[in-house]
């Protein structure tokens, strides 16, 4: 997997290469994944593979496969808000994307090239029918109904708006968005469930052959098809390695249900990918097909012993059909609820009544319509499923904002130890492989877990990148910050992780700091902490100050020994640093770069061995550059982000879905 990555920004560079994947996005241009022929300033050996950029104006020209150029400022892909935290580099490395930024002007398209690899050919091609595909659903179905219906059919999630994607994440109907198992086994299975039924009418075929393996067959062929137009991501190939196995088994008289056949489809999607182990995706994925098959087939067996002694039900189907509705919810909804806790920091408490309201509508009027609408659009048919599609889907988003509008509809959790979680996933795996009595020690290691997760250790103190933000936890036990008015995204992520309901412009009015032009000063247990802006407090705060930050270098002068001193170079080059007072007085450290540890698509991997760069560029004392030093930095990358970090990923919850 590995690729060059960019080690430092590049300013206003040509670029030049070929179109992979454009992403439509609402009142914006593109977000346009290009496979890179050359990057001005940039040896051959240097030039990422891949690079992500985004266009200020939309451009409908724009296809893939073209060959494009066009003048950009490129980053290396984002370090995470906090040690921790969710990385995009680390996302963005095993997709071969070693830089990303924002286009400057339009592009040329230029002829295309002779030399285009024959798998990049391919790839374009399907892209381009992707296109095709989302356009003619656009054409009857507009707002956000074509959106969530494109987000469903081709994978594209580009524009649908954020208070939709909330709405549907704080009801915990995400998964109805990002086509996963349930999407492919609908697909799949409506497939296989038609062309059985089509074939059980001919009567010379049904009784001769085994239709119901040839339906299965069609079933992993139709699989295929859905895995190519739906973009191919992590979370549908997952499902198609599954649902192909579970067709595999019935080809070869084996049931389809059974827990070995998920245990070989992880293996195979681990085989194919096996970073995703560490996926929230894989985790979530596997934990609900893994609880709702073991419970199944407890309760199959149970079934069939009354079926034994009894021929009548005193039940109807419609009665056991709700049943199994609320029954699979909540049991999937439980398997996943520790996982999503630990990613996502979030619970939905309304998740069971917004699902029995808007899965049974997605399974049985929404991706069937969307099947026979891939059917009919051939034959230039496809308005009437679409229509269907569209009522359908207008329920489901009703659903969502209904329910996410309720009050207490979301609970916030705080981060918790990976020992806690392994604990949880342990005990939850226990619990479900096992048959005989000494399952429920599965339970012992989930309380366990539990218990470990309330032992939390947060950061006293938490110091920004490039000094942008900085948190100080007070006496009630919530976070302060200092005015920091660029680094919104960043301050989402550190109260997600505190489990802290408040929203940005909440906590950006809370005291905490004293500021004024020269810097800002608070205390830590009695304990002095300072922000220097300018030269002029240096002499005070370096004699004070236990912790000091400066968003310029370190100056020589500045000698205090007992004083722990942050400067510019040791924020940019390792990230978010955190601060913490252990009960028995024992200070605490931590910082991205030490968390991440020396990875391929850490700063300090391509960084090795020059360390006496890093420490020749502090200023020398009494230099009339430091209070200009931040801002000149700045200036010079155009007094803007080339992406917003929670751009980097598929929509960013979608990334880690």
């Amino acid at each position: 997997m590995e690729a060059p990555i960019l080690e430092r920004p590049l300013y206003a560079a040509a670029v030049e290469g070929i179109v992979e994947y454009v992403q439509p996005r609402n009142s914006r241009g593109p977000r346009v994944t290009l496979r890179v022929r050359s990057i001005q300033r940039l040896s051959a050996k240097a030039t990422p593979t891949r690079i992500r950029v985004r266009f200020q104006k939309p451009l409908p020209q724009l296809s893939p496969g073209q060959l494009i150029s066009f003048k950009a400022t490129l980053n290396p892909s984002a370090a995470p808000a906090l040690p921790g935290g969710y990385d995009f580099a680390r996302a963005a490395y095993y997709k071969s994307i070693g830089g990303v930024g924002f286009a400057i002007g339009n592009p040329v398209v230029r002829a295309p090239p002779k030399d285009i690899p024959q798998l990049v050919a391919v790839a374009a091609t399907i892209q381009a029918l992707r296109q095709s595909v989302g356009a003619r659903v656009r054409a009857v179905l507009d707002g956000q109904t074509g959106a969530i219906a494109n987000a469903l059919m081709i994978g594209e999630r580009g524009q649908i708006e954020r208070v939709i994607l909330e709405a549907y994440r704080d009801a915990g109907l995400l998964h109805l968005l990002s086509i996963s198992g349930l999407h492919m086994a609908i697909m799949a299975g409506s497939f296989f469930f038609a062309v059985r039924l089509l074939l059980a009418n001919l009567e010379a075929v049904a009784l001769r052959f085994a239709i119901k393996k040839w339906a299965a067959f069609s079933a992993i062929l139709a699989a295929t098809g859905y895995l190519l137009i739906s973009g191919s991501t992590h979370a549908t190939l997952r499902a198609f390695v599954m649902v192909s196995i579970m067709m595999l088994a019935i080809m070869l008289d084996r049931p389809g249900l059974a827990l070995r056949n998920v245990v070989i489809a992880a293996m195979g999607t681990l085989i194919v990918s096996p970073e995703s182990l560490l996926h929230a995706g894989f985790q979530m994925s596997f934990a609900a097909v893994t609880a709702l098959i073991a419970t199944y087939e407890k309760f199959r067996d149970r079934r069939a012993n009354k079926e034994s002694m009894t021929s009548t039900w005193l039940l109807t189907k419609a009665f056991w059909f709700l049943i199994g509705i609320i029954g699979s919810t909540v049991i999937a909804s439980v398997a996943v609820a520790p996982i999503a806790a630990f990613h996502f920091h979030k619970s939905q408490q309304f998740a069971v009544l917004a699902n029995l309201i808007a899965v049974p509508v997605c399974n049985l009027f929404v991706m069937p319509a969307a099947l026979l609408a891939f059917l009919l659009m051939p034959l230039g048919l496809e308005a009437i499923p679409l229509t269907a599609m569209g009522y359908g889907i207008d329920v489901m988003t009703w659903c969502a904002v209904r329910v996410a509008a309720l009050p207490g509809a979301v609970g916030n959790v705080p981060a918790f130890s990976t020992l806690a979680f392994a604990m949880i996933v342990l005990g939850g795996l226990w619990l479900c492989l096992w048959q005989k009595l000494w399952r429920w020690f599965g339970l012992v290691l989930i309380l366990s877990g539990v218990a470990q997760a309330q032992d939390r250790q947060r950061p006293d103190l938490l110091v920004g990148r490039e000094v942008r933000l900085v948190a100080l936890r007070q006496a009630d036990g919530k976070l302060a910050i200092n005015r920091g008015r660029r680094a919104k995204f960043e301050l989402e992520q550190w109260l997600a992780h505190e489990g802290d309901p408040r929203s940005v412009a909440q906590i950006q009015n809370r005291a905490g700091f004293k500021c004024d032009s020269s810097g800002c000063i608070s205390t830590l247990e009695k304990q002095y902490v300072a922000i220097s802006n300018h030269p002029i407090s240096l002499n005070d705060d370096c004699i004070r100050a236990v912790v000091l930050v400066l968003p310029y270098p370190r100056p020589a002068r500045c000698e205090n020994k007992r004083a722990i001193v942050w400067d510019y170079w040791d924020l940019r080059y390792n990230g978010t640093h955190t601060y913490r007072t252990g009960a028995d007085g024992t200070l605490h450290i931590m910082t991205v770069a030490a968390y991440r540890g020396d990875r391929p698509w850490s700063q300090s991997h391509r960084r090795k061995g020059r360390r006496s760069r890093y420490v020749k560029r502090r200023t020398a004392p009494g230099s009339s550059r430091l209070p200009q030093f931040a801002a000149q930095q700045r200036l010079q990358a155009g007094g803007k982000q080339s992406e917003r970090p929670e751009e980097e990923g598929d929509d960013f919850a979608f990334d880690r879905f």
